[in-house]
């Protein structure tokens, strides 16, 4: 029997995915919403999901919409933000109790999917545009949340590596945009953009649940309408840059603990068929804690306070931190780099192929364990415009050699090494 299944049907502009399950007592909707990341439109896209969430016409106060979700036996609403590859990708998420399990009936999958296309399709308004009250205090939060990543310095220095690595490429951006951007939106630019999104963005809504597929699709037909979306997404710009000469990026801050971030270039990404390899090479390279970044830069050498790598599926990035002491850089480097040859000359073991596959294994299945996980896991083939199945996933996982890892190590190409270290600290 399938992990998943899932039945996609394209209605009125949107595709539906309905994932038939019992393993939860509730229903969960999640509406994503995928455009190109763009310079000019970042920051108002990061807006736009927290204004969208305030009101709508039949709930036109926060007051209003948060007391309704309650009487929807406590209801619960979300939205974020998140960067696959070069795409910028809104969610907005919604789980309600099955009326299954309710002594009086109550019509909840329905009222949830009306509230849900209120909140996208009929936002509260005011002279024709956003309320402004709405937009000058979103913005104002959407600055403060710029401000927490300058604030948090693992983040700051992964960001600035992003940043450096991959100038002039739209996945530099930030997905809460700038600052300064924030203050140049209006209510009626920030509306311009939202109509544009209504009519260009790739929608894809998610219903999970024990439900009848057909009572969902009509309920979908009834309240959801992208008049004129094609839902068709752009097509993916693959950036393949040859790099000539690594970049060295030291930057000095007040701060206690250097932090170190290297980027690699992987050329390979969630659509191709050695991703498979890569997820196994990251296990046993930085993903996990018996990985050797683990055990050679922390436990071994002392040399860092933590050190992992990660995988971005959709750009095809490999992206090592770890935090150090100031004087620790070169030495910490020089381990790093070294853990990387040895992953190329295939100095790993079949054990440590066995047990990084086992992690990644349960990792999976316990992602799935949760009705958001699922959404995410599906949704990576949205992105990728292809269509794999999480059994494929297992499978593919399961089948993956030691050839198969030192060939995908083969591609691998160190692009930038970004340190962030102390006002006048010895390196």
């Amino acid at each position: 029997m399938a992990y998943i299944n899932e039945e996609k049907k394209e209605v009125n502009g949107l595709t539906t995915h309905i994932i038939q399950t019992e393993k939860f007592k509730t229903t969960t909707l999640v509406l994503k919403m995928l455009a190109p990341l763009k310079k000019e439109d970042v920051t108002n896209r990061a807006l736009l999901p927290y204004v969208l969430q305030r009101g709508t016409k039949s709930f036109s106060t926060t007051t209003e919409l948060r007391k309704h979700l309650d009487e929807l036996y406590g209801a619960t609403l979300q939205v974020d933000l998140t960067k696959k590859g070069e795409n910028h990708v809104i969610s907005f998420r919604m789980e309600v109790p099955n009326e299954k399990f309710l002594s009086d009936q109550t019509p909840l999958l329905e009222h949830a999917l009306k509230l849900l296309s209120e909140i996208i399709l009929s936002p509260v308004e005011e002279n024709g545009t956003f309320k402004k009250e709405f937009v000058e205090q979103e913005k104002r939060s959407l600055k403060q949340r710029i401000q927490a990543v300058y604030d948090d310095k693992m983040r700051y220095s992964n960001l600035r590596l992003v940043q450096e690595m991959c100038k002039g490429e739209a996945y530099a951006l930030h997905v809460n945009g700038e600052k300064e951007e924030a203050d140049k939106i209006t209510p009626e630019s920030l509306y311009k953009y939202y109509e544009r999104c209504r009519a260009e963005d790739k929608v894809d809504l998610y219903i999970v649940g024990d439900l009848a597929e057909s009572d969902v699709k009509n309920l979908v037909m009834k309240y959801f309408t992208f008049e004129g979306n094609s839902h068709k997404r752009a097509p993916e710009t693959k950036t393949n840059k040859k790099i000539d000469k690594v970049k060295e990026e030291i930057e000095e801050q007040d701060v206690k603990q250097g932090k170190l971030n290297i980027g690699y270039r992987t050329n390979c990404t969630y659509q191709d068929e050695d991703y498979h390899a890569l997820q196994v090479f990251n296990g046993i390279y930085g993903g996990f804690s018996h990985s050797k970044l683990f055990i050679n830069v922390r436990e071994k050498a002392s040399l860092a306070y933590y050190a992992a790598s990660r995988v971005e599926s959709h750009k095809g990035l490999l992206m090592v931190m770890s935090g150090i002491e100031f004087a620790n850089y070169d030495q910490a480097v020089t381990i790093i780099k070294e853990q990387m040859t040895a992953m190329k000359n295939g100095e790993f073991t079949e054990k440590e192929i066995e047990q990084t596959k086992a992690v990644i294994r349960n990792q999976l299945l316990e992602t799935i364990d949760t009705s958001y996980g699922m959404v995410e896991v599906l949704y990576h083939n949205v992105i990728a415009d292809i269509d794999r199945t999480f059994d494929e996933w297992i499978e593919k996982i399961n089948d993956v050699t030691k050839e198969d890892i030192i060939k995908a190590a083969e591609k691998i190409e160190l692009d930038t090494i970004y340190f962030l270290k102390g006002m006048g600290g010895n390196q």
